[in-house]
């Protein structure tokens, strides 16, 4: 499964000229606007199997993976959430920009980058009970799902991308539930796929990714 990414509001808890900081990458409880919510318990395994092997969970800028801009030493769940110990490498610009950005309040977020492992539905929440954590991102603008289309949950919409790239034509429900997974309410989504879907001709050729229809989708809906 694709990595996702799940957005919260900024809550540092430390930051220092030196580049330390300390804050809740992850809050439990809270339903995000894809209609998922990351219950207590969700990180213990897969921090103690990073560990275990090694691996580092990054810290990047806005999940890319090409502008790592500092490390995070210490990862623990507590009663609130995800609660991490770092620091940025104030050696690399990008670093120093993200360092000054939130002192001055200007950046407004944090996300994580990760893999479901385990989930089960509750209503209409889906309730994230084991996640294998890969990243954390200072991001400019938590629970923006437009901000970035690969920040698009590919959770629930596999078939549907797999349609799109084989040059399949969405049915009017398929396209309602892609629409909303890039952060449409439901009015948005029923009124888009009235609109994009009203008189086609023959179906779109087959496109590379669903990654690139989303960003022609994005560009209609902007």
């Amino acid at each position: 499964m694709a990595m996702q990414t799940y957005d919260f509001g900024l809550e540092l808890k430390a930051l220092d000229d030196a580049g330390a900081v300390e804050g809740y990458a992850s809050i439990f409880g809270n339903v995000d606007e894809g209609g998922d919510k990351v219950m207590p318990g969700a990180f213990v395994e897969g921090i103690a199997r990073a560990r275990q092997t090694g691996r580092k969970v990054k810290m990047l800028w806005n999940h890319d993976p090409q502008q790592p801009i500092g490390i995070w030493e210490d990862l623990v769940e507590d009663g609130r959430g995800l609660r991490g110990k770092g620091r940025l490498v104030m050696e690399v610009a990008r670093a120093r920009e993200v360092h000054a950005l939130l002192k001055a309040g200007a950046v407004e977020g944090l996300s994580i980058g990760y893999r479901t492992l385990e989930a089960k539905p509750e209503g209409n929440v889906r309730l994230l009970t084991k996640l294998d954590l890969y990243e954390v991102s200072v991001v400019p603008f938590p629970m923006n799902q437009r901000a970035k289309v690969t920040a698009v949950k590919a959770a629930g919409l596999d078939d549907v991308i797999e349609k799109l790239a084989a040059g399949d034509r969405l049915t009017e429900r398929e396209f309602e539930r892609m629409a909303k997974g890039l952060g449409l309410s439901n009015s948005q989504a029923e009124r888009a796929a009235r609109i994009h879907l009203k008189g086609q001709g023959e179906p779109v050729g087959a496109v590379p990714s669903g990654d690139a229809y989303m960003r022609a989708l994005l560009g209609h809906l902007a």
